[in-house]
């Protein structure tokens, strides 16, 4: 009898894991990875010293491994932001507890005080480096009525799953790369192309995977046991929302820190 309590502890604890995580830890790391190529001597030298030396892919997973303790429970509903297809993000009621949007604000209003302390900046730029990839993550910029693709069943080459997690780790588990092998072989973009992808605002880039996001919804179907062609038609967008992130991130840093 306490072995299956355990089990069935262990398994919810597992399936709530892996229900409210976002890029997993590859996708997180490979993003704070990235941005670190791009940051100016200004900016890491902040993040250096904020961070005392901890790198962005290691802080870019702090935001989930926070989740656990209810002092932070607050910041859970900073992960994603909920709107309905076919309306936008500036006409729909916001929710009470804030959004991803509120959290990047707030990290980024955080970093520029100059009356904030060391800890709490640490604290903030943790936030900020994961919050940066979840909006880059395209079901986080889904719709409440499945919880982000959390309950829009699928499978993968025949086992169950749902059409959030493919997104955060099945389709990067499926490619087989560390972190660093992610960020080092980032889609090429010229310099044309690199300051192409930095124009705009977080509120821009959220429209963006927004957009993705439905591209995903119109192709995928529920129920659907995705395979080899569903990685060949989105693997190199994923890749490229990983490598967008780091861009993104690092503007942002380079900007704050100026």
């Amino acid at each position: 009898m306490r072995l299956r309590i355990s089990l069935l502890v262990l398994s919810f604890f597992l399936t709530t894991s892996i229900a409210f995580a976002d890029w997993g830890k590859t996708g997180h790391r490979a993003t704070g990875e990235i941005a670190t190529s791009y940051l100016t001597p200004e900016a890491l030298a902040a993040v250096n010293e904020i961070l005392d030396f901890k790198s962005l892919a290691l802080v870019s997973t702090y935001a989930d491994e926070i989740k656990s303790d209810t002092l932070y429970r607050k910041y859970g509903a900073w992960h994603y932001v909920n709107y309905p297809f076919g309306s936008d993000y500036d006409d729909h009621p916001k929710s009470e507890y804030g959004d991803l949007m509120v959290g990047i604000d707030t990290a980024i209003s955080m970093l520029k005080d100059p009356n904030v302390s060391k800890e709490e900046k640490a604290f903030h730029l943790k936030m900020l480096v994961h919050f940066v990839g979840d909006l880059h993550q395209p079901l986080h910029v889904g719709i409440a009525d499945d919880r982000g693709g959390n309950r829009f069943q699928v499978q993968w080459f025949d086992e169950g799953t749902n059409l959030h997690r493919i997104w955060d780790t099945t389709l990067l588990d499926y490619y087989k790369m560390s972190y660093m092998e992610l960020a080092a072989t980032a889609p090429y973009l010229s310099p044309e192309e690199i300051d192409e992808v930095a124009q705009g605002t977080h509120y821009d880039w959220m429209r963006e995977s927004r957009a993705l996001c439905e591209d995903i919804y119109a192709n995928t179907k529920v129920g659907a046991n995705l395979k080899y062609r569903y990685a060949y038609i989105y693997m190199d967008k994923l890749r490229m929302q990983l490598h967008k992130g780091g861009i993104r991130l690092a503007m942002i840093l380079n900007e704050v820190f100026a």
